[in-house]
């Protein structure tokens, strides 16, 4: 019988995702020995000893900067997050930050505190308010342009919003996806490169991962191309917009406003930055979605061996078709598949069925096959130059 996995809780996971875990199959504490996997959120993992047992690390939410994701890979580990799980939390307080910066209310809610604080006498306090509400005058949404860099989940949802809000939207995503360009609205033009976009728009929203090729995406060259007065949002990762540039364009009147979601030293005390403590997936709905997501999907791996939103893995997932399955993740080099065929082959073993499929430098084969495996297959296929890890999944009766 199969010993219970071991869970390895790293921060505070949503109890409706664990609660996914049935208690007779896992063991799920915060100080599990030998895990077989790992659940985090913002824990800082590059730092941290990750031992050998483990299989499989989940992120409950998007980004997986906290984890060393190079490293896993080349121990044969898949790190699973939550693409699209808070991307109503994300698509609402980006709504909220275009009509924070759209209508002054930052520096109008500052106003009315210093106010009431000044004044007790509510005639004088009224006239105040009232003689002081011009300086706050603002713009409404409808017949301004929404540039959107990036239309995954989120920049979708949030192009379909701005839409029914009355903006006219443009959008840029050189790696959309086939299922993310038919989740798009028909309404969203087109453009064909960054640079159309920051000309084109009254407001501009960033939703693209942190990579090296998106660091400083926003700059000093591409800034200075944007509408004077224009407004940037940034609730993807801090330093995909580059911070000393936005001051620089703040100062200029290039830049109306900087809404952002991540607080930084270089633009603290500027009275055109709207700074919001990290709050895009804090609510408990997005806090929910990521756990149970990334929960199941942990779970399918550990248990079948399907994968499912890995970032360093390729999607496979195949529906069982025997109770005896092997899962093996290698390097992506020729003649894999006929070596791993040959050693079943060798060892009497008929394959039911297989999938294989690639990712950049990994690859990944799933194999259900007629009758048990021998822990000496296991052992050839481990011997195979490139093959990272190899796991036996017998089905439980």
């Amino acid at each position: 019988m199969q010993s219970p996995f071991k869970i390895l809780v790293l921060n505070q996971i949503a109890q409706v995702g664990l609660e996914r875990l049935p208690p007779q199959s896992y063991k799920v504490g915060e100080k599990e020995d030998a895990p077989d996997a790992i659940l985090v959120r913002s824990h800082d993992m590059h730092s941290m000893q990750i031992p050998d047992s483990v299989r499989a690390i989940g992120r409950a939410g998007a980004g997986t900067n906290n984890i060393p994701v190079k490293d896993m890979s080349a121990r044969g580990v898949p790190v699973f997050n939550a693409p699209g799980a808070n991307a109503n939390a994300v698509k609402e307080l980006v709504l909220a930050g275009m009509l924070l910066a759209a209508r002054n209310l930052a520096p109008a809610l500052e106003f009315v505190k210093a106010v009431s604080a000044a004044e007790k006498d509510d005639a004088k306090l009224a006239k105040k308010v009232e003689d002081g509400k011009k300086n706050f005058a603002g713009v409404e949404l409808p017949n301004h342009t929404l540039g959107i860099i990036g239309l995954g989940k989120i920049g979708s949802l949030i192009a379909d919003s701005a839409i029914k809000l009355g903006m006219d939207v443009l959008g840029y995503d050189p790696e959309i996806t086939v299922d993310a360009a038919w989740g798009l609205p028909s309404q969203v033009r087109r453009a064909n490169s960054i640079e159309e976009v920051l000309k084109a728009s009254h407001f501009v929203t960033v939703h693209v991962p942190l990579l090296d090729v998106t660091r400083h995406l926003i700059n000093e060259k591409n800034l200075a191309l944007m509408r004077q007065g224009a407004i940037l949002l940034n609730f993807a990762r801090e330093e995909i917009v580059d911070a000393t540039a936005i001051t620089a364009a703040l100062a200029s009147g290039r830049l109306k406003n900087y809404v952002t979601d991540f607080p930084a030293a270089a633009l603290a005390g500027n009275a055109k930055v709207i700074a919001l403590p990290h709050l895009g997936a804090s609510t408990r709905e997005a806090e929910d979605n990521c756990a149970v997501m990334v929960v199941d999907q942990v779970r399918e791996y550990l248990e079948h061996g399907n994968i499912q939103n890995a970032v360093n893995f390729p999607n496979v997932v195949m529906h069982r078709e025997s109770p005896f399955r092997l899962a093996i993740a290698n390097a992506n080099v020729p003649n894999m598949v006929g070596q791993i065929s040959g050693a079943m082959a060798g060892a009497g073993l008929n394959i039911n069925n297989m999938l294989n499929r690639s990712k950049g430098n990994m690859a990944y084969t799933l194999v259900d096959v007629d009758s048990p495996v021998a822990a000496s297959v296991t052992a050839s296929l481990s011997a195979i130059q490139g093959v990272l890890v190899v796991r036996y999944l017998p089905k439980a009766e």
